[in-house]
């Protein structure tokens, strides 16, 4: 893919970067969404299969069998949030911003019981929405938000 090529090299890229299964369909879905909703331009976008990917799995070892979703938030001084599951995805709407903040409300819920839907819906995820053979390549426009 490429890209903020700069990024991959274990670097934090500016803004928030969603990790994301570069082979399933339902996460290329979300990543289109969000490219679509994501009027600041704000958030980046990696694949679990890429570089980037390697680097931030080298410094967070204990994220290294995670195979959906997960958001890296930096704090501009060099140290990094990382989110996983349910949470990964509320705070990814908190980043969009506008009508999906209503997606805070599900903030009420336990985690537990939050993350053992997300669960449910990653378990079944390629069945559903299918297994690509290679990551989609992004359009021209696209490129610069998307890092190796």
């Amino acid at each position: 893919m490429g890209g903020a090529r700069g990024a991959g090299a274990g670097m934090s890229a500016p803004g928030p970067v969603l990790l994301y299964d570069g082979l399933c369909g339902l996460c290329d879905r979300t990543v289109q969404m969000v490219l679509r909703a994501d009027r600041r331009g704000v958030l980046r976008f990696a694949p679990l299969q890429g570089d980037f990917a390697a680097h931030v799995f080298e410094r967070h070892p204990e994220v290294g069998a995670v195979d959906s979703l997960i958001l890296i938030e930096s704090d501009g001084a060099g140290r990094e949030r990382v989110r996983l599951r349910s949470d990964a995805a509320l705070a990814l709407a908190d980043h969009l911003g506008g009508a999906w903040r209503l997606a805070g409300v599900l903030r009420v819920v336990p985690a537990p019981l939050r993350d053992a839907v997300y669960d449910l819906v990653a378990r079944t995820r390629y069945r559903v929405f299918g297994r690509r053979e290679a990551c989609r390549v992004p359009s021209l426009e696209q490129r610069e938000r998307f890092l190796d």
